[in-house]
């Protein structure tokens, strides 16, 4: 049987919609960073990391926490970046780092996909209708459905990120089924990360970590415009297998993309947008850079990095301006 979606996002979120301006970015055409993380302090226990704690003890859980970090000052000090702060600012502090940010890249808006919980985020960001953000609790959770119908309709939020790795369950889970249909009654993209999560010393296996496992939910969901990150995040050809299935799941571009280096094949970045231009076209790729913490701020390097190779593929204006803000702009309901 033949399943596939239309013209995905084309519903409004239950919100009000934001206005663009249009106007030039720093980089010459209107951009939306579909995929940013708003900082916020570190006061919640990781339960998977209690539970580690618990079962194997401090020492080797303090071992694993060495080596994530020592990964991260590889990438930073590669990239040129500041490491980040130690302690994290107020959020009223944040969110006016970040709407300088914006002002000074002249970007129409960026998209907090996480925040320290749903209405933390909504909180900061209220100031700035440039500034939007997702909702981001665990779809497992008691009431999550209604949480969610919550978060955008009482609180503003436009879609929903989930981080498949850490769930507790399969994302297929007839459990969830609840949530997708809130998110497709609603009209709101839903960003899901696959693949291993938190880079090198995070987590490399887990149930969910292949995108194709969430081949059923976009088929249940025909409406529902599916977001995964980063280009497949290590999983490239599964994430290709599940568009080429499902017409209503999109890939972002976001991040350092640190995964390619790790790749048995010798492709680039540019190698991978091609591919998936080529393949899917440019209606269904959206711009991020993953940006999160200070002082670097807005990752401006990747948006170099990017502009350059769609640039140097000879996108068209028209592709270029669907990849870079149209897409999200239309997944986002803004007008």
């Amino acid at each position: 049987m033949r399943l596939s979606g239309g013209e995905h996002g084309r519903r409004r979120p239950m919100t009000e919609p934001s206005p663009l301006t249009g106007r030039d970015s720093a980089w010459g055409f209107p951009i939306i960073d579909f995929h940013c993380h708003f900082p916020v302090p570190d006061e919640h226990p990781d339960p998977a990391e209690a539970a580690y704690r618990a079962e194997f003890g401090d020492a080797k859980a303090d071992k694993l926490e060495a080596d994530w970090r020592w990964y991260q000052e590889q990438w930073w000090t590669n990239y040129g970046f500041p490491f980040p702060e130690d302690v994290e600012p107020a959020a009223s502090v944040q969110a006016r780092r970040w709407t300088a940010e914006v002002e000074d890249a002249q970007l129409d808006a960026v998209v907090f996909m996480t925040g320290g919980g749903n209405d933390a985020l909504a909180d900061a960001i209220a100031d700035d209708p440039r500034l939007l953000g997702f909702a981001h609790h665990d779809p497992f959770a008691p009431n999550a459905a209604a949480e969610l119908h919550r978060a955008v309709t009482e609180r503003g939020l436009r879609g929903y990120k989930v981080i498949a790795p850490t769930l507790p369950g399969p994302i297929d889970s007839r459990e969830l089924y609840p949530v997708w249909q809130t998110a497709e009654d609603l009209g709101i993209p839903v960003l899901i990360h696959f693949g291993p999560n938190n880079g090198g010393g995070g987590t490399g296996w887990h149930q969910n970590i292949d995108p194709l496992r969430l081949h059923e939910v976009a088929k249940a969901f025909t409406d529902t415009a599916f977001v995964i990150p980063h280009f497949g995040c290590g999983y490239p050809r599964e994430l290709l297998h599940l568009m080429w299935a499902c017409r209503n799941v999109h890939v972002d571009t976001s991040g350092n993309n640190e995964w390619i280096r790790w790749m048995p094949d010798r492709f680039t970045l540019a190698d991978y947008f091609r591919t998936f231009f080529e393949t899917v076209g440019p209606s269904r790729i959206v711009f991020g850079s993953d940006s999160a913490s200070f002082p670097r701020g807005l990752a401006r390097r990747y948006y170099d990095e990017q502009v350059r190779i769609v640039r140097e593929m000879g996108m068209t204006d028209a592709d270029r301006h669907l990849v870079f803000s149209g897409n999200a702009a239309r997944l986002l309901g803004l007008s």
